[in-house]
């Protein structure tokens, strides 16, 4: 592309970056994922450097990874060496030679004791120090938001609470754009007339879905909850495995259709509706109550885990998206353009990916946005319940979104 030629991309930076509020909105939405992503660096009970009897140590780096990290050190008047385990040792009361704390010397599950009983910003604040004396804080050690009924300081509660509060939007979100996108493109885009199978083939699918979810799903039922309650890729990876079945029982009666071609009544043509499949099957999902609907699918699980309610989540929200997406294809295949593309002979494939897909997106990415702060205040509501977030990280959670929601 040459140095002179128009480029679409900038066109658009160009005409966003006029409107000031939405572009100061993008600069917020990147230094809160600059938070997150750093906030075991940002706020950390364990210094980023400390030299302890002639050795180097960096702390918050070593347990980025591994938070139980050991190390030891040599004490030069016993001559006997000083084990350090990093998640236990409080490096405020070792003799440090020198030493770079975090801009937030605090761990947002931390519990100052000195600093119990809801402890305010201006206030005098101690800490114990290398002698064992309770000493005034210096600036860099003081809680600057002051503390909560524990000890907890909630300057550091807030930077983790965002990560968590982008876990919970961001994934969930993608969760419910996939299906719903999928669900509404399907009944949009070919509605109740361009689906056209035979009476056979639509007669076995339905028993190979029944074998498919039984198979699949109800007989693994136990191999998936122990999946999802060790390791959330674990379960995505044995969550994969029982859509497989599912498709391969669905497969073989579609292929034992062949058996029924001989009869007339089963080998004649029909539409499928799948418009008015997937509108039903919407309006079921959506008359079972939100609330009951994942208390019920929390009870199945030992476990709570933040995967685990983020997947519930994007699936309660699947179908507002679903009908969004349905009712932007829906206006857009009758346009004129999807037309000529049609008489060009176009695939369907093709139309869809190429010509309304990318011109439906813009409502449904509004209603992802403001389906994400849903998300968040929909967490905290159900953290409240005991079946949200973990018990370690409610108050991190709260502490973010009661100041920020």
């Amino acid at each position: 592309m040459n140095k002179g030629e128009y480029r679409y991309t900038r066109y658009i930076w160009m005409q966003f970056s006029k409107n000031k509020p939405a572009l100061y909105s993008l600069y917020g939405c990147f230094f809160l994922v600059i938070i997150s992503l750093f906030s075991d660096l940002i706020a950390n009970r364990q210094p980023l450097y400390a030299k302890y009897r002639g050795r180097n140590f960096f702390p918050a780096f070593e347990t980025f990874f591994r938070n139980t990290k050991t190390d030891s050190t040599l004490n030069t008047a016993s001559h006997k060496y000083e084990k350090l385990q990093y998640d236990i040792t409080d490096w405020r009361e070792l003799p440090l030679e020198s030493v770079i704390w975090a801009p937030i010397p605090y761990s947002a599950s931390e519990t100052d004791r000195s600093g119990m009983d809801y402890i305010a910003p201006g206030t005098a604040q101690q800490y114990k120090d290398s002698k064992g004396n309770m000493v005034p804080s210096p600036y860099i050690l003081r809680h600057h938001l002051g503390t909560n009924r524990i000890g907890q300081d909630v300057t550091s509660g807030l930077i983790h609470g965002t990560r968590i509060a982008l876990k919970v939007g961001l994934f969930s979100m993608t969760i419910a754009a996939i299906l719903g996108i999928i669900l509404g493109g399907i009944s949009g885009f070919f509605g109740d007339y361009r689906i056209k199978i035979s009476r056979g083939a639509f007669i076995m699918v339905l028993p190979g879905i029944f074998f498919g979810i039984f198979y699949g799903f109800m007989v693994r039922a136990d191999v998936l909850k122990d999946a999802f309650e060790s390791n959330f890729f674990i379960g995505i990876f044995q969550l994969i495995l029982s859509l497989a079945i599912a498709v391969f029982f669905v497969s073989i009666f579609v292929y034992l259709r062949r058996m029924l071609k001989k009869i007339r009544f089963f080998s004649a043509k029909i539409f499928v509706p799948m418009d008015i499949i997937i509108l039903k099957l919407i309006e079921i999902f959506d008359s079972i109550p939100p609330l009951l609907f994942i208390i019920t699918f929390s009870a199945l699980f030992v476990n709570k885990s933040l995967a685990l309610v983020i997947i519930v989540i994007g699936i309660l929200f699947a179908p507002q998206i679903a009908r969004l997406t349905r009712a932007e294809f829906i206006r857009i295949r009758m346009l004129d353009y999807i037309q000529s593309a049609r008489a060009l002979g176009i695939g369907n494939m093709r139309i869809i990916f190429r010509h309304i897909l990318p011109n439906a997106l813009a409502p449904v990415f509004v209603a992802l946005a403001f389906g994400a702060a849903t998300a968040i205040i929909a967490e905290s509501g159900l953290s409240f319940l005991g079946i949200g977030v973990p018990a370690e990280l409610v108050d991190v959670f709260y502490c973010f979104v009661s100041r920020v929601c």
